[in-house]
Parts: C-alpha cells; structure tokens; sequence
C-alpha cells in the first residue's frame, strides 16, 4: 500500500470536527478506496490554547497558515473555516501551490467559483464543494456524474433547514413566527443573526451554485430573485392548507430553451407534492431531466457529520484523482451563455390573501381586475372576519410575473380592497 495521503484542514468547528471524526473512524474504509492511508498532517485554529486537550495538540494544531500552504509533503487542502476574503485567500495560495482543494463555503462558491475553477483549472489541481449545498445530500454529484448524460430543465428544492423548521412548526404547531424563531435558535437549528436564513440568502448562494453546474452557465448570485419567510403568517399558512397546499421555502431554477429562471422565495405546492412531506431542518431537491424525468434527493441538509461526509467523500475523489494523475483534469468550463427571462416570460400560478368591503359589487369589481388581463380563477374562497370585512384567497391560473405585477399594481388601488394581505407563487402543479 502506498504512504499516506497528508492532509491540511482549515477550521476546527463543528464540519471540521466531523471531518476529523471520519478520517479517523474509516480509516480502514478509506484505505481500501483509495489504496492508501490518509492523515490530517495540520489543522489551524484561531486559539491555540483553546484546544490544549486534543491529544498531540502540540503536533496537530497551528495558528500559521503557512504551516500548511507551504508543507510540501501536505497534497489536499480541506477548507470548512467558512467567510469570504480570508478563506478566498487561501484556497488560491494552497491552489497555486499545486494542493488539492475541498470546500465546504457555499457563501465563498457562489460569489467566487468560477474564478477559484479557473485557477484550479490552470494549476491541474481539483477544486471539489460537494459540502456546500445540502449538507450530506449528494445532490452536487448527482447533478455532474449522475444526471451528466441528460439535459436538466429544472431543479426546484428546500435548501435551507432553518426556513424549514419554522414553516413545518408554524404549520403543525399554529405557533407564529417569531416563536418559532425562538425555539429554532434555542436548538441550534438557527444562528443568533438569523438574516442569511430567514431572508432567503443562504438558499439563494446554493441555488445559484446548482443552476451554475446542472445549467452549464455561469450564474451569478445578483441573477437570483430573492424573497424569504420573514413576512409569512399562520393565516397564510391556515389558508393554503385548506385550498390543498402546503407552503414552503423554495428554490427554484428553471430552463425554457436556452433562457433561465431563478428565484428563492416562499411557494405554495399541493399537499401531494413530494416537497410538501419534507419537514424540520431536512432538505431535498427535485431535479427534472430531459430524459430521466423527475428524481429527488433527501436527507439531513446541515449537521457536522452529514456535512463532513460530503467533505470527505470529495477527499475520496480528490486522492482517486491524484493516484491515477487526472487531477485538475474533470474541471469543465460553462458550454452555454446564460439569458435570462424578462418578466414577460416567467410563468407561474399565484395565491393573493385580500381583506375586502363585504358589499354589494365587491366580487365583481375583483373580477374585472383580473378578467381585463384574461387572467381565471382556479380556485377562489371567502370568509366573513368582522363586520363588513370578508377576506378572499384566490389561486389564478398560469399567468406571466409581468402580468400579475399589473394586477396586484391595480387591487391595492382598489376602493373596495381594504388591504392586501400576502402573496406567493404556486409551483408544482395542482391540488387535488
């Protein structure tokens, strides 16, 4: 069997806990793989006298990075310190140093991954972010190596567990927002500055990285249209379950020839959906394929073992590819140039919440609204609330997002319509 495989580790949190834990529990399973033994050489920590118990710290942990960017005998930097610059700074330093690269910074991939490719690409090392969408989910594989024989129309997915958690809670439980909020941040299943979640912003960087590889384009995070949960209610919950929907986080990017779509925001799916039955911190993706048809990828989107499996097993590649001298070699540069569609060309269903005057000519005045853009009603509910006061939820057929900017323009201009309360975007097909 060869000498072991060395490896530098940036980050000793919880992924690189996990990332630890593995490598040193399969080793034997390692072995076998890739026909050698891996170590983590160095790991560097911001504190070193916060890890003085870690058996041989004094051997195993650095503060200077340079300990591992410029240890030749370390071949595989894992990078799970998370932030943009610095982190930035040293994938490049460890890239042109001829080291291998496995990240797990989603934040970092989205904003810079095609320039960290093209850099891995002219030094002919791997740069491998597995770990960067969905946590333990394969679904960055499936997309390159699975699914790479078929041309993808269509991925739409709950990426993020936090928004997750709270939408399942607040409809199994009737509890509000914020009181969810709370409780997630309690169990950890949420930071104490929430915004990256709750405003959809994290999902937004992991959309962007899947339309970038199942799309073949470059896709920049600013292309994604983002909106998150801060504003969802238990009434627009309550109200799309009894239309037959189920409210979610989503992330959807979509391809209609050579234009694309892509957006992260708060959708209606019917009940059946098979995104609909995906609760708590868990994440899944549904990806439609030219050929396949429909797939979907579930399990644990976050954690430090699910995630640090996916780290891992990109290391797996990553020494694959060093044993048989490919490296660098199966990065592959966009094949199309990315067009995105004008709002006169993205085509969706729409749910709109509105408080009205519970008066004669109310109803009609609605209507016409809508009728004078030729947009129908697929279902339509009202519900007296207090005096003179009803309130109407609507489900419109496919219209364009232009078109129904107008109409929405046009309802809060309404005498009759005392206010609108909430509107979503409805996926997946309809309710039964």
């Amino acid at each position: 069997m060869s000498r072991d495989i060395q490896i530098g580790l940036l980050g000793s949190g919880t992924v690189g806990t996990g990332v630890l834990q593995i490598i040193r529990d399969h080793q034997k399973d390692l072995a076998h793989q890739v026909g050698s033994g891996i170590q983590v050489k160095k790991v560097l920590v911001r504190d070193m006298n916060k890890y003085q118990d870690i058996e041989n710290a004094g051997e195993l942990l650095t503060d200077k990075v340079e300990d591992i960017l410029q240890d030749d005998d370390i071949k595989v930097v894992i990078e799970v310190m998370g932030g943009i610059d610095e982190a930035k700074d040293y994938i490049i330093r460890a890239l042109k140093n001829k080291k291998n690269v496995v990240t797990a910074n989603k934040d970092l991939i989205a904003l810079h991954g095609a320039e960290l490719v093209k850099i891995a690409s002219e030094n002919s090392c791997d740069l491998f972010y597995e770990a960067s969408v969905a946590g333990g989910i394969p679904i960055i594989r499936g997309l390159t190596e699975g699914l790479s024989s078929d041309r993808i129309s269509q991925m739409m997915g709950i990426v993020n567990g936090t928004t997750n958690y709270i939408l399942t809670k607040m409809s199994q439980d009737g509890r509000a927002y914020d009181d969810v909020l709370a409780e997630a941040q309690a169990l950890g299943f949420a930071e104490s500055d929430p915004t990256s979640d709750v405003e959809g912003l994290d999902a937004a960087r992991k959309m962007a990285i899947l339309a970038s590889l199942g799309f073949s384009m470059d896709v920049e995070l600013e292309d994604v249209d983002v909106r998150g949960i801060t504003t969802v209610t238990i009434d627009d919950i309550k109200y799309a379950e009894q239309m037959g929907y189920a409210l979610k986080l989503i992330g959807l990017a979509k391809r209609d020839g050579d234009r694309i779509e892509l957006t992260v925001q708060p959708m209606l799916l019917p009940a059946k959906h098979p995104l609909s039955s995906v609760h708590d911190e868990y994440n899944a993706v549904y990806v439609y394929g030219d050929a396949i048809g429909e797939t979907m990828f579930y399990g644990p989107g976050a954690g430090s073992l699910p995630t640090a499996t996916a780290v891992v097993s990109d290391l797996v590649t990553v020494v694959k590819n060093m044993k048989l001298g490919v490296s660098g070699r199966s990065i592959v540069p966009p094949l199309y140039h990315k067009q995105m569609k004008t709002h006169d060309e993205v085509q969706s269903k729409y749910f709109i919440r509105l408080h009205v005057k519970d008066q004669t000519g109310t109803f009609a005045a609605l209507t016409s609204v809508f009728a004078k853009e030729n947009v129908s009603f697929e279902k339509l509910m009202q519900w007296p609330i207090e005096h003179q006061i009803a309130e109407v939820a609507v489900i419109t057929h496919t219209t364009t997002k232009s078109v129904y900017e107008r109409i929405f323009a046009e309802l809060e201009k309404m005498d009759v319509v005392v206010a609108v309360k909430s509107s979503y975007r409805v996926e997946g097909g309809n309710a039964e």
